[in-house]
């Protein structure tokens, strides 16, 4: 990983194996790592573009979901995984996520001839913006430009408009990183307000109603500063496997009871780098030239180190299919 100031100069340089021997860094794109997932599945078993309108409980206990295209399901097991706008969340009670104060632009440059970048992380830091940028294959490469906003502002959807407004953040800025977006397709830019909804003990809803139970940003939405929202719905995917089968195969357990029990789990756990990823952004989005300063000459370069910022990402799960010999 190397760190860089707006101006290109190098603060400091890490190599995870030598900071901390357990870490171990993967880009994937996004797309891959879903479609990977859903080619795990039985033919038909996803519905894309579903878009649900709302929820009802039937008086047997069983849910019924109405989509937008005028289709319904009556399901047993409902498990809201929808993002972090979520319906059924929403219907569960939650509030809607708290804008953290800052946007983000985001694209996927492509290079077919073959991307020139090292297999490394890049940050650069400014003053109330940063950005980063990572290969994720041969030919693509991740970027994102986060900046201070009082307010998300109107939402847009035009792909030039979108990349200028990028370009214009960094544009005295190492001119790599302004090459990069304009290789971007313009199907892959986008730019999104970041916000979090943070669950506080007593206050906010249980993870689970009934047989409906939430997983990910339908129920934890987080700020990306600590890279975990995506990685966190996937320790809940195990979690609430793992206790859903025991809860139909094994134990006298209800799905209800199960459910909790996943709730209760996992709340200790994403409880936590929901605050920490909040205030690390707080923190990387300083605009003070004095404490700027201090960041890049003393923080940076002297101070901060790797294994005590990264244990957050160490998670052990037990696997989670057996095979009898």
């Amino acid at each position: 990983m190397v760190v860089k100031s707006d101006d290109g100069r190098e603060m400091r340089s890490f190599r995870f194996k030598d900071e901390d021997p357990s870490q171990e860094v993967r880009a994937v794109e996004r797309r891959v790592l879903l479609q990977t997932l859903a080619n795990q599945l039985p033919p038909e078993s996803i519905r894309f573009s579903s878009g649900l309108q709302n929820i009802e409980t039937s008086e047997n206990g069983e849910t019924l979901l109405n989509f937008v295209n005028g289709t319904q399901i009556l399901a047993k097991i409902v498990i809201g995984c929808d993002g972090i706008g979520s319906r059924v969340a929403k219907w569960m009670g939650f509030s809607e996520p708290k804008y953290a104060g800052h946007c983000a632009f985001r694209g996927l440059g492509f290079y077919p001839n073959g991307q020139p970048f090292e297999p490394r992380v890049n940050y650069v830091y400014g003053r109330g913006i940063r950005a980063g940028y990572v290969p994720v294959s041969s030919t693509k490469v991740y970027w994102f430009i986060c900046f201070n906003s009082q307010s998300p502002g109107p939402k847009m959807t035009d792909p030039s408009e979108l990349k200028n407004q990028a370009k214009e953040l960094v544009t005295n800025w190492p001119s790599e990183l302004l090459n990069l977006i304009e290789a971007t397709p313009d199907d892959t830019v986008s730019k999104t307000p970041l916000g979090d909804r943070w669950l506080w003990p007593g206050v906010s809803p249980p993870a689970s109603t009934g047989r409906v139970v939430l997983v990910g940003d339908a129920w934890h939405p987080m700020t990306p500063n600590l890279g975990q929202g995506a990685c966190c719905a996937l320790e809940d995917s195990v979690v609430l496997a793992r206790k859903l089968a025991n809860a139909i195969n094994s134990e006298p357990a209800s799905i209800e009871d199960a459910f909790r029990s996943y709730g209760s789990e996992r709340w200790p756990r994403v409880f936590p780098l929901t605050i920490r990823a909040n205030l690390v952004g707080s923190l990387l989005q300083w605009e003070n030239p004095a404490v700027c300063s201090v960041r890049n000459n003393v923080v940076i370069p002297k101070l901060v180190r790797l294994g005590p910022i990264l244990e957050h990402t160490n998670f052990e799960c037990e696997p989670l299919l057996t095979t009898n010999s």
